[in-house]
């Protein structure tokens, strides 16, 4: 699509002060869905990270990676198994989920950034003892809650310019050595609040909250926490959306100041989001 030069010239004007806003600030963005597995969907969300990062805002990537675990326990001959949406996670598929996240996703989304022009790390969470949890209850398995994390090894990424990467696998409480698998929008919501981020955002694959499911038109395009519970109430927030709304309402509550729930099959919605008056999806606030 061609531009011309006073169209782009607007538009450049119209990012500079957003830009300057989340200069120096922390973003945590929940990475899945078709932005994941869609190649055109996965350059246009990685390189608006890179494009931020490099205008000095604090990029993190927090990953799943359903699809690609899936293939690798289909190749094994195990069939996957889900209890209340979360993977019931046994020793074997732990083994499956640590490989494929942290040994394959993330480093290949790290190689993809720096062939974008940016500067990327894949992390997990076992290193530096970035994450601990505990096992959250014994019918998924490990499947676990995060108990503590530790920033540093983070910051340390993001002060020498680099985009952390983080695979959503957990080490035990210390002194012990469970492995465990966590839910990738809890952990992004966890971290968002332990590195006390401006913004969380969540990339799906719909529109954002709509007032009626099958109409676009009906899109919330901005909501605050206190509205939730009469959202699920009536029905119009329901299913898988739910743990993500709670996701984000936790961590507003707990310091992060705003949290956006992203159509991620939408080319650029990131930085359309981030750097337009309108934004795209549902910005959700205190």
């Amino acid at each position: 699509m061609h531009i011309d030069k006073k169209t782009r010239a607007l538009i450049l004007s119209e990012a500079l002060p957003y830009i300057q806003k989340y200069s120096g600030k922390t973003v945590v963005i929940k990475y899945g869905g078709a932005a994941m597995t869609d190649p055109e969907l996965k350059k246009a969300v990685l390189s608006d990270i890179a494009l931020l990062s490099m205008a000095s805002v604090r990029m993190v990537i927090v990953h799943g990676g359903g699809p690609e675990i899936n293939g690798w326990l289909d190749k094994i001959g195990v069939e996957p198994r889900f209890i209340d949406g979360l993977r019931h996670t046994d020793e074997e598929t732990m083994d499956i989920v640590q490989m494929t996240l942290a040994g394959k996703v993330g480093k290949e989304l790290a190689a993809y950034v720096h062939e974008l022009g940016g500067k990327a790390v894949s992390l997990c969470g076992l290193d530096g003892g970035m994450m601990r949890a505990q096992q959250m209850d014994a019918k998924y398995g490990q499947v676990g809650e995060i108990v503590s994390i530790d920033t540093d090894l983070i910051n340390t990424t993001l002060d020498a310019g680099y985009i952390p990467i983080i695979s959503t696998v957990a080490s035990g409480i210390e002194g012990t050595h469970e492995v465990y698998n966590i839910n990738a929008d809890t952990a992004a919501g966890a971290l968002a609040v332990a590195l006390k981020a401006e913004r969380l955002m969540l990339l799906t694959d719909v529109a954002g909250i709509l007032r009626d499911k099958d109409d676009v038109s009906t899109l919330i395009s901005e909501m605050s926490v206190s509205e939730i519970p009469s959202l699920v109430q009536t029905g119009i927030i329901q299913g898988g959306m739910i743990p993500k709304l709670d996701c984000c309402e936790e961590a507003i509550r707990r310091g992060v100041h705003a949290a956006h729930i992203l159509d991620g099959r939408i080319p650029h919605s990131v930085l359309m989001e981030m750097l337009t008056d309108g934004g795209i999806g549902t910005m959700i606030t205190s």
